[in-house]
């Protein structure tokens, strides 16, 4: 067990950090690295795990590394064609995905609500749980492999959450949110983003991704070429004042990741994040007087105590 989560266990090549319950402090600042946070306020607080930007921004790299392929061997007969059907399987099955992610709608997010202290889980046949914040789960994985480019790290965080009627069906028993950032400290990071939130307020997390504030600065020249327009003028920007390291990174974010195409769709499908549109839903979102307020646990209270002795320990030395 280590100081800075609630237990962990590392393998050889992998390593699972159990993040809650307890939801005691990680250590870690709460950031949202994969644009999770759609909206929040002083009642409530929706995360998502629907990242269409990602996905381009994954796909872009392979896509250029098939083209290049593919142009070098257009005068290799039977290599052409091998290329060819090679780069058709590695990008064409993901990018039809991603099409039909487009033309799909965007999933409900996970609702936190504050000052209940209560999660609500939306399904897209109408039917939600609503289950206590303190029987939420969080695991934090990361496997490594070896090959000959060096040590490769993966994983991601999980997110779980229990249905409230315990006669379910054991296929609808559980669900759970993934996010696929690395694990680690980042999954720490942004499990942070949730756990800060219901335990000390809206402040202590970012501001989250303002999709339709980005659609509305764009105004009339439209998000295609607004969004082109704005990273082509901060190249220019840099190089008028000789920052040439970061007019580099805008250039290379541009043509091999692809990160313009990638925020286009993002302000495409997440401007504006749906809503919940249950009537029992919105009522249940509604804010509270504060003496009505829900409060920590004392068994969750002790264990943030006793954490965070142990952090303040960790820095001392």
């Amino acid at each position: 067990m280590t100081s800075s989560t609630p237990g962990s266990r590392k393998g050889l090549l992998s390593r699972e950090d159990y993040l809650a319950p307890p939801a005691v402090p990680t250590g870690q600042r709460p950031k949202d690295v994969l644009n999770i946070i759609w909206r929040k306020n002083e009642v409530f607080l929706d995360i998502g795990s629907y990242s269409i930007g990602s996905a381009v921004m994954v796909i872009w790299p392979v896509l250029l590394i098939c083209i290049w392929l593919v142009y070098n061997e257009r005068n290799a007969g039977g290599y052409f064609w091998g290329a060819m059907a090679l780069s058709s399987f590695v990008v064409g099955i993901p990018i039809l995905i991603v099409l039909k992610s487009l033309f799909s709608p965007v999933p409900s997010p996970v609702r936190f609500n504050r000052q209940r202290r209560e999660v609500c889980v939306p399904f897209d046949d109408g039917r939600y749980w609503i289950l206590p914040w303190e029987q939420v789960t969080a695991q934090a994985v990361a496997m490594d492999s070896v090959g000959r480019h060096g040590k490769i790290t993966q994983g991601l965080l999980v997110v779980g959450f229990r249905n409230p009627d315990p006669d379910a069906p054991e296929k609808e028993r559980d669900f759970s949110l993934g996010f696929s950032c690395g694990g680690g400290e980042t999954a720490m990071c942004l499990w942070e983003c949730m756990r800060s939130y219901m335990e000390d307020g809206a402040d202590a997390i970012p501001i989250g991704n303002d999709f339709e504030g980005i659609r509305e600065k764009l105004g009339k020249k439209g998000t295609f070429w607004g969004i082109w327009h704005g990273f082509l003028t901060g190249i220019r920007d840099h190089l008028m004042a000789r920052e040439f390291g970061q007019a580099l990174w805008l250039f290379a974010s541009i043509f091999l990741l692809g990160t313009p195409l990638a925020m286009m769709l993002q302000v495409w499908k997440l401007a504006p994040p749906p809503e919940l549109t249950n009537p029992d839903i919105i009522e249940w979102s509604k804010p509270l007087p504060p003496e009505q307020w829900a409060q920590r646990s004392p068994e969750l209270e002790q264990a943030i105590r006793l954490q965070q002795g142990e952090l303040e320990q960790v820095q001392v030395a």
